[in-house]
């Protein structure tokens, strides 16, 4: 999660949006939406490869929440990226598991782009799963406003083939086979709007080949089409609202789902973040608001806690009650390995308060118990997120490293059933949500009974495809293309 609640800090190196997971805090700067600019070169003052190298060794070292497991010097020659210096300096925090991937330097520029607006740069708007075993490839999300929904192409739709043209198609199974999912990756083209891709696709209407272009679009985190609606299931009405992201324009969304539900006398709610990977701090507060409904200003939302040396940072966090707040009896959050960051902020953090009449449904979360914080050195148009504060709830709980399975009271198994859309009662996840708000039995996440599957390739597998070097968007938004 990305956190930014800080002033005072050092001269020269701004300290903004902070995440607590894949995601973030009271956010990157609001405002009118930056222009994406280049990189400087390593002509600009201060921004060769050996100077940013330094200067992000610095950054860890004072900042980093695993101090201990940063080597006291490292030698920056053999590394020929800012990047591959901070996978070797965090490689011990890695490895314990405490840190995956989750300190890295970014471009500030593109992402103030994102958390401000969910400006997405070159793509076809769609979130890929794949299936290693059977070697498959498939939609399991398409955004509105993107190439590939305005040609048709939706969640359910499997990706058989991809080329420049249609003579050279490749299938998807070939490329997996040869070159693993990142050849999957690199034979979808670079994330540059004007990119063009055939793709031999398949779903209920048949088999076809579709020409995509990719563009530039902007990702509304709450869906226009299945983001926020109340479902009569056996005649109760269960409040459901997606999240895709937690950016700033998940504020009016978010609120105006909780006005429905509160205007509707709503009690029981769904909340599906099964491939939300997180996002800024200040929307998971929000959102946990929202769901906060009984609970005064006395009572404790989370715990911040930064290293020993920044300890004066550290903070409590207290819920506040919004005009849209609801008082919810039970509530079923979905979840898949993609769920990281801010979503499982927001799951935890009711855990104390609602105890079994919280479930999570699905599988088990991806576990980051932690947040970074963002540090600017604006020459070099660089921002490292440094993974440097852990997240407890009420009950300091916050151990959650291998996920929210263990953790929560309730769960329910549940396979992601792409052949059905996202909210529809017939998806087997939402199906087992409704199950567990109207008291029916289902089976404990991490148990060993079979599941009953459909026959979809990719509802069997929740694996989100991302490139080796994800940019923001795809970090935050898991299998976005």
């Amino acid at each position: 999660m990305r956190y930014g609640r800080f002033s005072g800090l050092l001269a020269g190196t701004a300290l903004l949006a902070s995440c607590g997971g894949d995601g973030g805090g009271s956010g990157a700067a609001t405002g009118t939406v930056p222009t994406p600019t280049p990189t400087p070169t390593t002509a600009a003052a201060g921004c060769s490869l050996r100077d940013r190298q330094n200067w992000a060794f610095a950054q860890l070292n004072e900042w980093y929440l695993f101090p201990e497991t940063l080597p006291a010097s490292l030698d920056p020659s053999p590394y020929s990226s800012v990047d591959a210096y901070i996978d070797a300096l965090t490689a011990t925090a890695r490895a314990q598991r405490k840190d995956r991937y989750f300190t890295y330097l970014t471009s500030i520029a593109e992402e103030n782009a994102y958390y401000n607006s969910g400006t997405t740069s070159g793509g076809f708007g769609i979130r890929l799963g794949y299936d290693t075993t059977n070697r498959r490839v498939g939609i399991i999300e398409a955004f509105e406003g993107a190439p590939a929904l305005a040609a048709g192409l939706d969640r359910g739709t499997e990706i058989v083939a991809i080329g420049t043209s249609a003579d050279n198609l490749r299938s998807t199974s070939d490329i997996i086979a040869a070159s693993g999912t990142q050849g999957v990756v690199d034979a979808l083209g670079p994330d540059t709007a004007g990119t063009t891709r055939v793709l031999r696709v398949n779903d209920a209407t048949g088999t076809r080949t579709v020409t995509l272009t990719k563009a530039d679009y902007t990702l509304t985190p709450v869906s226009s089409r299945y983001g926020a609606k109340i479902i009569t299931d056996n005649g109760q009405r269960v409040g459901y609202v997606n999240l895709r992201t937690f950016i700033n324009t998940a504020d009016p969304g978010l609120r105006s789902a909780f006005q429905q539900f509160r205007n509707a006398g709503i009690t029981n709610v769904i909340v599906d973040l099964r491939y939300n990977g997180g996002g800024l701090i200040s929307i998971a507060e929000l959102f946990t608001n929202l769901l906060g409904g009984g609970r005064s200003t006395n009572d404790v939302q989370s715990y911040t806690t930064f290293r020993a040396s920044k300890s004066s940072n550290n903070e409590t966090t207290f819920f506040a009650q919004q005009p849209q707040t609801i008082t919810p009896t039970k509530i079923a959050f979905i979840g898949t390995g993609g769920t990281a960051s801010a979503s499982e902020y927001v799951i935890n953090a009711m855990i104390p308060y609602l105890h079994a009449n919280v479930a999570l449904v699905g599988s088990n979360t991806y576990g980051k118990p932690v947040g970074q914080i963002a540090l600017d050195r604006s020459q070099c148009d660089d921002r490292l997120r440094v993974i440097a504060f852990a997240l407890q709830n009420a009950a300091k709980q916050g151990d959650y490293y291998d996920g929210l399975a263990t953790k929560v009271e309730a769960s329910c198994q549940a396979v992601d059933d792409s052949t059905y859309p996202l909210g529809d009662p017939r998806e087997a996840s939402t199906r087992a949500a409704l199950d567990f708000i109207e008291g029916r039995g289902c089976t404990r996440i991490g148990a060993t009974a079979s599941l009953e599957r459909t026959a979809t390739p990719f509802a069997q597998s929740r694996e989100l495809l991302s490139p080796a070097r994800p940019t923001t968007a795809q970090r935050e938004t898991p299998g976005l293309f």
